[in-house]
């Protein structure tokens, strides 16, 4: 039996999926999903499905200390579980694709250049997505590699949601809004029909809540218009990254406070956010559990953004039918979900807090217009239908 590869590389962590491919056709169901966690502290490692003999749970790697051996190790296990079998292709979320990739790419060295030239638009993800193209050359050709872009599904906003007001030679240049986690959206648009039934759908709004956080607004199951913008550092406050900010407080940072541009920008990225907010976490979960006033603190402000978001993507769309919640906060914080649709009441929410607090698909009440929904993500899978797709066409 043949196989396809989906890898998800970031910051610290390593996702990836085994899927299985036979007589021509694409079996959906993975056969692993695994995960290397914690790249830049202890080194976790986890891997379940019927492709692997015993489920692996969070076992501590001591070997494991930084990207490089993390890729050593996942290649040498893959090898093993794979034992021989043909990989068909091998498929990457990489998260910026510019101006010139406005769907998934085979990749070759041309590509990989041009890819690699946007690193400084996506400098805590593009390097470890590219990484994973190099990694994986020596196992399955180049050319049998398939690039799936977060930017890509946001290619169908109108250009006057694309712009910034600035020169417009920039805007020719390629400086404007892509916005990013555009194979989650993907997923989410084509799981509308079948979660939402006989509910109005035409004008959705999903909000990918998790370390990385966005939202975006679905017409007829379009990107009409996100909240992230040319980087991944625009929108809502995230777990490390700032979110919308002022460009004046930029502007301060480098010329008052005499920060380098490097200093600023890991400022923005890695000590911002919820992390900055708080000081104590970047991570929900941990918020939730402190008693101090600067973890409430910041969740109510990233409650706040995410119910002010909402307002300005219903405006963008003419109004809403739903909202649907996904990714890691959105799927699993009941506390975030219900705090949102009640700040959001005044748009006609109205909050079943059982099936909320039960992780119901559902949460509001039967009678309530707009709906609000949890569906989960499922960023594997639409890198692994591309993937297949394109190699299938290099036949």
């Amino acid at each position: 039996m043949q196989k396809l590869l989906t890898l998800n590389a970031g910051s610290s962590s390593i996702k990836f999926a085994i899927f299985d491919v036979e007589h021509g056709r694409l079996n959906e169901t993975p056969g692993v999903l695994g995960n290397l966690s914690d790249l830049d502290g202890r080194a976790t490692f986890a891997a379940t499905g019927p492709g692997v003999q015993t489920d692996v749970a969070d076992v501590q790697l001591q070997d494991v200390s930084d990207h490089e051996t993390a890729w050593e190790f996942l290649l040498g296990w893959l090898d093993e579980v794979l034992n021989g079998a043909e990989v068909v292709g091998a498929g990457h979320r990489v998260v910026h694709g510019g101006r010139d990739y406005s769907a998934p790419v085979k990749l070759n060295e041309e590509t990989v250049r041009r890819l690699t030239a946007l690193t400084s638009l996506a400098p805590g993800h593009q390097p470890h997505n590219l990484a994973g193209v190099t990694a994986i050359t020596g196992r399955c050709p180049l050319s049998r590699q398939v690039a799936c872009f977060d930017t890509a599904f946001h290619r169908t906003q109108a250009r006057i949601e694309e712009m910034f007001a600035v020169p417009r030679k920039f805007y020719r240049e390629g400086v404007m809004r892509y916005g990013f986690h555009g194979l989650s959206y993907e997923y989410i648009a084509g799981a509308l029909a079948d979660v939402l039934g006989d509910y109005p759908q035409k004008r959705v709004i999903v909000a990918h809540l998790g370390a990385g956080a966005s939202m975006c607004a679905l017409a007829d199951e379009k990107s009409a218009a996100t909240t992230m913008g040319f980087t991944a550092l625009d929108g809502l406050p995230m777990a490390t990254r700032c979110g919308s900010i002022d460009p004046g407080v930029v502007l301060h940072l480098i010329q008052d406070r005499k920060m380098s541009a490097v200093e600023a920008a890991n400022c923005l990225y890695q000590e911002s956010g919820l992390l900055g907010l708080s000081g104590v976490s970047g991570d929900m979960r941990a918020l939730q559990a402190s008693a101090a006033p600067e973890a409430r603190e910041a969740i109510d402000f990233f409650v706040r953004r995410a119910v002010r978001e909402i307002g300005s993507l219903a405006a963008a769309i003419g109004g809403v039918d739903a909202l649907v919640f996904t990714a890691g906060v959105g799927e699993n914080a009941a506390f975030i979900r219900e705090q949102i649709l009640n700040e959001s009441a005044w748009l006609g929410f109205a909050i079943d807090e059982a099936a909320n607090h039960a992780g119901e698909t559902r949460l509001t009440l039967a009678e309530s217009t707009p709906s609000a929904w949890v569906i989960p993500t499922n960023e594997e899978l639409m890198i692994a239908r591309h993937t297949f797709r394109l190699t299938e066409q290099q036949k």
